[in-house]
């Protein structure tokens, strides 16, 4: 950690790179105008006022303009990456100068990823907003103390928040905690269209490679899965995909897709994306059976998609070819490419999801703040949903920025709708 810049209340790899984050961050901006619109709305009344905000999320871009706009409302805000290869140093930089407590810089080790967080957590937050469910977890393990004065938090993932309803289920969760991600502005767009166009920038950057005319296996049809099928099928290639789900399979092979296991799919594919969320989905014996020449990267949360360990017992010899792009060579000759060492291709290899569908997902961040510091003293502990409401006016203001008009339903026909006395 001695290459980096520290300072009591910060730190990042570069501040040199302060400008270049700035205008990144501007850039951002004039993509983002529904975050933009509640800052300029709550900026008047800093309903956040008194919030200490502590977050774990990927340093991006897109990530600052919910920062700036968290503190506009009137928060103090200390903030970590939520992955070791996320973090943008120039939006990092960027923040330092902004009185922000940002601890993050591409390339982390084990042990300065989790020191990051818990210098976030000398901030003793009110507030926590997660992506992985990373920041709360190291709260329950190492820092009980932080309980009596922590209202809420938010989580931005499926992961994240399938783990934390186990955690409550088991009595576990000691604080109430907003499920983001289960918003329909977020998960029908940030997972589908964001991690689709993310994901195949990140594999384009990191290999070059024409897609069409490729076998480009998803694992998983989930949300992100099937927006990584559909990216891939628009630049022609031929998608496969794996599943445990029957309906999610069988939704796949109505769209057009090809459903095969993954022993199966080893065999053919050309390109390999997981998206699950699990471990071990691609191991040993699907190395063994893949072809010479075979891309693997990973898009779902964390890097235990890939088991790389077993691709090192097989691995003869290793190159990095190019940026987030090594080359494995086997015994028999044949060479796997690994891209941005199985962490998330799409914030490692690229720039994570595009400002306008993050635009949506942050401003749901910002609305489970607001919601938190209301409501969350009078809160049950465990997993809470946003209202249906605030999911619908996040949508009315895209639709406005975009010039979008919608029809209205008359007072005639609403009454039709729940009118039961005259059948049809």
């Amino acid at each position: 950690m001695n290459t980096v810049t520290e300072n009591v209340k910060f730190k990042v790899a570069d501040q040199s790179l302060a400008e270049e984050g700035r205008l990144l961050i501007d850039w951002a901006e004039s993509r983002m105008p529904v975050l933009m619109s509640l800052r300029e709305k709550f900026a008047k009344t800093q309903p956040l006022k008194g919030q200490r905000i502590t977050g774990c999320l990927h340093v991006t871009k897109e990530t600052a303009v919910l920062i700036r706009t968290l503190k506009a409302a009137g928060a103090e805000v200390a903030w970590s990456g939520c992955n070791p290869l996320s973090t943008h140093d120039a939006v990092a930089a960027a923040l330092s100068q902004e009185d922000i407590g940002i601890f993050a810089w591409y390339g982390q080790n084990t042990e300065e990823f989790y020191w990051s967080i818990d210098r976030t957590l000398d901030f003793k937050p009110t507030l926590t907003l997660d992506d992985g469910a990373d920041l709360i977890f190291r709260v329950h393990a190492e820092h009980p103390n932080l309980f009596e004065g922590i209202i809420g938090g938010s989580e931005e993932t499926t992961t994240g928040v399938h783990r934390l309803r186990a955690m409550a289920d088991d009595g576990k969760l000691m604080y109430p905690v907003i499920a983001v991600n289960d918003a329909e502005t977020k998960w029908d767009f940030d997972n589908v269209y964001g991690t689709g166009q993310s994901s195949l920038d990140g594999i384009l950057r990191a290999t070059s490679v024409l897609l069409a005319g490729k076998n480009f296996v998803t694992a998983g049809y989930g949300h992100c899965g099937k927006g990584c099928a559909m990216r891939a099928k628009g630049m022609g290639a031929n998608v496969i995909t794996t599943e445990i789900k029957p309906t999610a399979a069988l939704k796949a092979t109505l769209e057009g897709v090809q459903v095969m296991t993954m022993d199966e799919a080893a065999k053919v594919g050309d390109v390999f994306i997981t998206t699950t969320g699990m471990k071990d989905v691609i191991v040993k014996r699907h190395f063994e059976s893949m072809k010479d020449g075979a891309i693997v990267c990973n898009t779902g949360h964390y890097d235990c998609e890939l088991n790389l360990e077993d691709l090192a017992e097989l691995t003869v010899n290793k190159r990095e070819m190019r940026d987030n792009c090594i080359e494995h060579t086997l015994a028999d000759g044949r060479r796997i490419y690994v891209l941005a060492e199985g962490r998330l291709v799409n914030l490692a290899a690229a720039e994570g999801h595009p400002s306008e569908v993050m635009d949506m997902s942050f401003a749901n961040q910002f609305q489970a703040m607001m919601m938190l510091a209301e409501k969350g003293k009078d809160l049950e502990r465990g997993v809470h949903e946003l209202p249906e409401e605030l999911d619908q006016e996040i949508a009315k203001i895209k639709l406005d920025s975009m010039g979008l008009d919608l029809d209205e339903l008359t007072p005639d026909q609403i009454a039709y709708a729940t009118d039961y006395s005259q059948g049809t």
